[in-house]
């Protein structure tokens, strides 16, 4: 397969950890049921939220399924964490043009993001430069407004697509006080529903032997791919956009070893690239890194307009 070295022992790793006797996930019916924890928890925050006779039955019925609702996440997330003897990372081409910044990647820390939804070595990446935080105002932008949005997202192997989901709206950014106080309400609730609402629109690749990439927060009705088309390294999928669980406009890309993301753990990855020095790299970049795709000439910050 074009682009990507499988290391051994994954397809081992993941039906160890699809088998009926993996670690607090026992068979599909407990699987099932530790994926519904957010209805749970919102069962119990609208009791608690309803009662108006102090401390009681309804009140301790809130509580009860509060706490039943998070061990069923605690549960599921700790179902997902990698084995301790993890297959080798897949060399992948990366899967955008252009220089981009890397931002809560398996280069920093690990997990990058969480355990949870198969996010253990994710990465995020917005092109550069574009528009900052701010404290006050402007406390929304348009997507438009950002250089990310609307950029081609490439297949980074030779791949078969296994999920397409396209209909979800790009929002305004969130890249403010105001707004940053708002995601974190907006992604909890998020949480509670299906992981379609956190990943937005979004993309899933199978790329052989156990492999499957996912391409989160997509522009709405981009998709240049349907479920079932072979795609090839540098094939335009779709385009970067704002929707789901983001900020603003980026990609988030993972590597899993499942289709189904509440139950699949996350793959480590590397890319080459080339960092704002030249410098040639393989490997996963450090948060804040700018990068652009290894074989490309990198853009010269200081050029006039």
């Amino acid at each position: 397969m074009d682009g990507a070295v499988v290391g051994p022992g994954l397809q081992d790793a993941r039906d160890q950890f699809c088998s009926p006797t993996a670690h607090f996930v026992k068979g599909p019916i407990l699987q099932s049921l530790w994926k519904r924890h957010g209805p749970v928890v919102a069962v119990g925050a609208v009791c608690i939220f309803v009662n108006q006779q102090g401390i009681g039955p309804l009140w301790f019925t809130g509580v009860a399924l509060l706490v039943v609702g998070l061990l069923m996440r605690w549960a599921m997330t700790l179902g997902q964490r990698p084995p301790a003897e993890e297959p080798a990372p897949l060399r992948l081409e990366m899967p955008v043009t252009g220089r981009w910044m890397a931002r809560n990647g398996p280069g920093t820390k690990v997990p990058s993001h969480t355990h949870n939804l198969a996010q253990t070595y994710a990465i995020d990446l917005a092109l550069r430069p574009a528009p900052e935080f701010v404290w006050w105002w402007p406390v929304v932008r348009r997507p438009e407004s950002y250089p990310s949005f609307g950029e081609p997202l490439l297949a980074p192997a030779e791949a078969r697509v296994v999920a397409v989901s396209d209909a979800q709206r790009d929002h305004f950014s969130r890249s403010s006080l105001g707004g940053l106080l708002y995601i974190l309400i907006e992604s909890f609730v998020r949480s509670l529903g299906s992981p379609r609402h956190l990943l937005g629109n979004h993309i899933v690749l199978e790329l052989g032997d156990g492999v499957y990439a996912v391409f989160a927060h997509l522009r709405r009705h981009s998709a240049k791919v349907t479920v079932g088309d072979r795609v090839t390294v540098g094939q335009t999928l779709a385009e970067c956009g704002n929707s789901g669980n983001s900020s603003e406009p980026h990609l988030h890309f993972q590597l899993m070893d499942s289709p189904d993301i509440t139950c699949a753990r996350g793959l480590r990855f590397t890319w080459r690239y080339r960092d704002d020095d030249g410098e040639e790299h393989e490997g996963v970049p450090a948060d804040n890194t700018c990068l652009t795709p290894s074989g490309t000439t990198p853009p010269d910050l200081y050029a006039a307009p």
